[in-house]
């Protein structure tokens, strides 16, 4: 299944001919006003419901197997087992039909979600990226906290921890008050994997591949070990990119793909380069490589980077 972008989630303007559709979810009437993203099997339209006149985004999965079935529902499944503000939460749901690769009959799932107009990170990195307009390193530190707290509750779900496994600026999206939502859950799994082989080996390299988006990918996930350990520090890892993304506007490797070279030497060499003329505290760059290190047995655990935020916030309000 192919995950879908959140970066059009606040266009505006139809992409598609706005013919009035109508959708029954569960019981509940939506009309459809236009559509905010395309993937390879699944969309997302805003949606109003037509008692309460709120906006939602519906997102459809089209399943051609029981299989892509039980992916497409993983991901209400898992958003049940995290409680966070910081983290999207499924307001509704339904699957039509019946999939079956035999007889090649598709379903789909129906998911309805809270709506942000302010549309994701990435979003709003583009647009002051395009005036070189740096946010302040208070309000950086501020937004990153909230993430780090949605990431903590991912990575502490019960009955076992999970890892999100593509979190990147374009899959936080922003509240009315600014606060950061991570969305996108269709890539999260178990978070610790015990890999014994190269057949277990080869699987979450060739997921790694097809799941988590390149420049945002933790150096373990390029090449798997035959026998190790993943952990939810995989997205530490990632964790790292987004904070420098919000100094920089781009994750560290971004230049690397775009110039069409290899990420993933990239990534296994551990350099991170630290803009000359950056505006930000030493204090800033030392968090930055802190999670950036390649080993990740060596990589904080989501509760030492927000010890470490804080304590930062508190230093910077000290300066003030």
């Amino acid at each position: 299944m192919q995950s879908i972008g959140w970066t059009l989630i606040m266009k505006r303007g139809c992409l598609f001919s706005c013919r009035k559709e109508t959708l029954n979810i569960n019981g509940s009437r939506y009309t459809i006003r236009e559509r905010l993203a395309t993937g390879g099997f699944s969309l997302i339209d805003l949606g109003e419901n037509s008692s309460t006149r709120r906006s939602y985004a519906i997102k459809r999965i089209t399943c051609h197997s029981i299989d892509d079935q039980n992916i497409a529902l993983r991901e209400i499944e898992n958003c049940r087992k995290i409680d966070s503000e910081n983290v999207i939460q499924v307001v509704d749901y339904e699957l039509k039909g019946q999939a079956d690769i035999v007889i090649n009959t598709t379903s789909t799932l129906f998911i309805v979600l809270p709506y942000y107009k302010h549309g994701s990170l990435a979003d709003h990195l583009q647009l002051r990226s395009r005036k070189h307009d740096h946010m302040p390193e208070a309000q950086i530190l501020q937004i990153f906290l909230g993430v780090c707290e949605g990431l903590k509750a991912i990575h502490e779900a019960k009955p076992v921890p999970l890892a999100h496994r593509d979190l990147k600026t374009a899959n936080i999206c922003l509240s009315d008050s600014f606060e950061p939502i991570i969305v996108d859950l269709g890539s999260m799994t178990e978070a610790r994997l015990q890999i014994v082989g190269q057949t277990d080996a080869q699987r979450l390299q060739d997921e790694a591949e097809e799941r988590s988006s390149i420049v945002y990918r933790a150096p373990e996930l390029f090449t798997v070990k035959t026998y190790c350990t993943i952990d939810e520090r995989s997205d530490i890892w990632s964790l790292g990119c987004v904070l420098y993304a919000m100094c920089y506007f781009n994750s560290p490797y971004d230049p690397i793909y775009e110039r069409g070279d290899s990420v993933a030497l990239a990534v296994l060499s551990g350099n991170i380069n630290i803009p000359e003329d950056s505006i930000y505290t030493e204090d800033m760059h030392e968090l930055i490589k802190y999670m950036l290190r390649t080993d990740p047995m060596e990589r904080p655990f989501i509760f030492s980077v927000i010890e470490r935020t804080h304590d930062l916030i508190q230093k910077l309000e000290g300066r003030l």
